[in-house]
Order: C-alpha cells, then sequence, then structure tokens
C-alpha cells in the first residue's frame, strides 16, 4: 500500500483530476450560474464544488427539486482534483462532488485532510479510445498507449488493458496495479503516465488512450467511440464510483443528507439515464 499512496499523486496532486488539471477562476473556482441569496425563509443555501461534466449538469438537475424542500445550491466549478477537496477542508465548501472513494481515501492520507464520504452518486466507466486503430487486434508492436498519471485511475486503466487482453498484471496487484505489476507485455506496449485530462488532448499522438468518463465527454468522446470499456459488474464499477465528499462529522447534516437523498431521486436517475446514453450510469 506505501507504494500505492506514493504514485497516487504523482500526477494529479499535481494533476487536477485526475482528472483535471488546468486553471480556475477566483479562489481555484468558477461559481455556476446566479449565486442564491439564501434569504427566503427558512432556505438554506449549500455551497458545492464539483467538476463541469457531468457533475455541474447533475446538480443542475437536482435544484428544482432541491429549492422546493429548501436548500438553495451554489455550484462552485473546478478543473481539478486538488482544489475542490482543499476547500472542502479549509470549510470554504459544504461538499463536493468530483471524485471516487480510493481517491478521497488517498487524498486525505497524502495532504492530511479530514474529508469522508456521504455517499454514492454515479458511475462513469473508463474507455480505451484511439484515432489510430479501430479494433485492438490492430495494436502494433510498440505502440504507445497513455494511461492517467494518478495511482487510483492508473491502476483502473491497467486492470481495462488487462481485460482487453493487451498486458497481464500480477494478480496481487488488483486496484493498485502499476507499471511495474506488468508481468506480461506481448506487443511491447509503452506506458505512457500523464495528467488525465490531457490524454483527450493527447490521443492523436498515442496508438491508445485510456480515459476517464468525463473528459472523454467533456471533449466530444462518445462512449461508442471506445474500443473496450468497463463492465458495469467489474472490480472498477463498484469502486470507482462518485461520491459526494463533506468534512468528517458533518455526514448527519440535515441538508447533506437532503442533497444526496434528492441526487438519487427517480428524477436525477431519469436525467442521468436520459442525458448520458451510458456514459454515465446511476449508482443503485
Amino acid at each position: 500500500m506505501k507504494k500505492f499512496f506514493a504514485l497516487l499523486l504523482t500526477g494529479v496532486l499535481a494533476l487536477g483530476v485526475a482528472g483535471c488539471g488546468g486553471s480556475t477562476n477566483e479562489e481555484e473556482g468558477t461559481a455556476n450560474e446566479t449565486e442564491s441569496t439564501g434569504d427566503e425563509a427558512g432556505a438554506v443555501t449549500l455551497k458545492i464544488g464539483a467538476s463541469p461534466t457531468p457533475h455541474v449538469e447533475i446538480l443542475n438537475a437536482a435544484k428544482e427539486e432541491l429549492a422546493a424542500k429548501g436548500i438553495n445550491l451554489e455550484i462552485v466549478e473546478f478543473t481539478d482534483f486538488v482544489q475542490p477537496n482543499l476547500s472542502l477542508d479549509s470549510g470554504d465548501l459544504d461538499a463536493n462532488y468530483f471524485q471516487h472513494l480510493p481517491y478521497l481515501e488517498s487524498f486525505n492520507q497524502e495532504q492530511g485532510t479530514d474529508l469522508a464520504s456521504l455517499g454514492a452518486v454515479h458511475y462513469e466507466p473508463m474507455g480505451i479510445y484511439s484515432t489510430a486503430v479501430t479494433d485492438l487486434a490492430e495494436v502494433p508492436d510498440g505502440a504507445k498507449v497513455g494511461i492517467p498519471a494518478d495511482g487510483t485511475n492508473g491502476g483502473r486503466a491497467l486492470l481495462l488493458l488487462e481485460t482487453s487482453g493487451l498486458i497481464k498484471l500480477d494478480p496481487e496487484a488488483g486496484i493498485t496495479a502499476t507499471k511495474l505489476d506488468i508481468k506480461e507485455n506481448p506487443k511491447n506496449i509503452e506506458i505512457i503516465e500523464m495528467e488525465a485530462a490531457q490524454l483527450p488532448l493527447s490521443i492523436g499522438d498515442l496508438s491508445l488512450a485510456v480515459i476517464n468518463g468525463n473528459y472523454a465527454m467533456q471533449n466530444g468522446l462518445k462512449i461508442e467511440d471506445t474500443l473496450a470499456i468497463e463492465a458495469a459488474d467489474s472490480l472498477s464499477a463498484t469502486t470507482y464510483a462518485n461520491i459526494i465528499a463533506v468534512k468528517t462529522g458533518d455526514e448527519a447534516r440535515p441538508e447533506l443528507v437532503t442533497l444526496l437523498e434528492v441526487l438519487k431521486s427517480q428524477t436525477v436517475v431519469d436525467y442521468i439515464n436520459n442525458t448520458y446514453g451510458g456514459a454515465v450510469a446511476p449508482t443503485a
């Protein structure tokens, strides 16, 4: 596990996400839409940090139902995976929505933050994309294959490459696999680690790119474009669901409990299913 935590933030704690490395506006975030005044009788305002796609979109889909329950959302967009957690830990946010639990746990250990999962909302399958080949059987010897640089998503990408028949990993590595755990590499593929947000932009320079669902969507890639995709019953599907994160101790705050309930409501489930065509799937 030491190897896992050491590698986890190598790109993304320089990764913005791990999902996201990019610049942000003011306090590393940009308020989405009109900020709530919170002056309606009895209304509570929650300030939520989120990555643009699909998280901000899903939060916006929940706004009307939340407003009917006396909760106004102020959404702050982030394009990295570091600042939303730092802002939550400092008290600048009430919650954030952009990450999975393994990333949060590793972030806590590496950064000394004290954050917890309120619950899972959706899952985004990771896929293998290419502009160079149309079938994995066509991958040439020595092909350059891009994967996310952070430990959690990098291990996840390697597992997908393994299930796709391109490599074999040490069976003990599991979701914490790294390049060092590759035991068989018949095509001598070169694994190139890079910031996850840069993979869709670098796809033309690679034979294959293993891309997180949110970055694929942000860059116009569709699930039908994949050469392989994580199965709904895979280890990744059950491990890497995207969560609402809060400060430890806030899990029972009534307005946060209501936030999660609405995000798991039939209204939001229908929105996810009707909007993303399988690229985003609601959790049970």
